[in-house]
């Protein structure tokens, strides 16, 4: 060898070990997902190939076919899609019979394929008393966390914001959701936080979360304004959100939920490193 091939080799190992330590390996603090709905137009085993080699371990919101699909790819998924949808929820007494039944199906699929949550909303207001849509959840959800228990699933619902996204959602505000919580008296029965729609409605994320992080059992990010990537062109401080929630000692998932503006997967790639703090 001589001295310029000898240089060549060294100069081609020193970048390599700058390359290599320009990339730390991930703390992986935080059991990671995504969400399926965002990604719609992309081939979901292509989407499960790409979340898996850049460090997510779910895809959520998914059915049963769709859930045994990403297994292949070794993933899981965080918390079932909800069969009833958005606007018709457990807040109306008509809706109990059907909505316990699917929460029923879901649940025996969650345990079986080793599923931590399932997935329910409290339906639109539609008129209806924010209290007395409270009282109708608490009795329904009664019904079923018990089974919840016994196959040790947790029902999650989620909170969502009533001013742009779901006109009309009774559950939009933490404290509402917190009193269902306690009006259930389970810990099989949990909050879905979702980031982005508490800050439209109320702000005062990371106090909110200190305070009632015993009744939230998964979490969703999102930028505010416009629901996309959640890096420095938004309001919220993720570095911050995330580092509070692992403070708090939490073992969950978290799921991004944002619409990408840019190539799907270099956004996904950043929204992990983001919340990998």
């Amino acid at each position: 060898m001589n001295r310029r091939e000898a240089l060549a080799v060294l100069g081609t190992t020193a970048a390599a070990l700058t390359l290599h330590a320009e990339e730390p390996k991930a703390k992986a603090r935080f059991k990671q997902s995504l969400c399926r709905w965002c990604y719609g137009r992309i081939d979901l085993d292509k989407l499960a190939e790409e979340a898996a080699r850049i460090g997510y371990r779910s895809i959520e919101l998914l059915g049963p076919d769709e859930i045994r699909r990403v297994k292949k790819h070794g993933l899981t998924c965080a918390v079932m899609r909800c069969q009833s949808g958005i606007v018709n929820g457990l807040n109306r007494v008509e809706n109990h019979e059907k909505i316990l039944k699917e929460l029923r199906e879901d649940i025996d699929f969650a345990a079986a394929e080793g599923i931590p949550n399932v997935l329910t909303m409290s339906g639109n207001r539609a008129g209806m008393d924010d209290e007395q849509g409270l009282k109708n959840c608490a009795a329904a959800l009664k019904q079923i966390v018990g089974y919840a228990e016994e196959k040790k699933v947790t029902i999650l619902m989620e909170g969502l914001n009533s001013k742009i996204d779901h006109k009309d959602y009774m559950y939009d505000k933490t404290d509402w959701g917190v009193r269902l919580c306690q009006a259930v008296g389970s810990p099989r029965f949990k909050l879905l936080y979702d980031i982005y729609h508490m800050q439209i409605m109320e702000g005062d994320v990371i106090r909110t979360i200190r305070t009632h992080i015993q009744h939230i059992g998964h979490f969703h990010t999102g930028g505010n304004p416009g629901r996309n990537e959640i890096d420095e062109s938004q309001e919220l401080n993720y570095p911050a959100i995330m580092r509070a929630i692992a403070a708090t000692g939490f073992d969950g998932y978290v799921g991004q939920e944002f619409i990408p503006t840019r190539d799907p997967f270099a956004s996904l790639a950043q929204a992990y490193r983001i919340c990998d703090v």
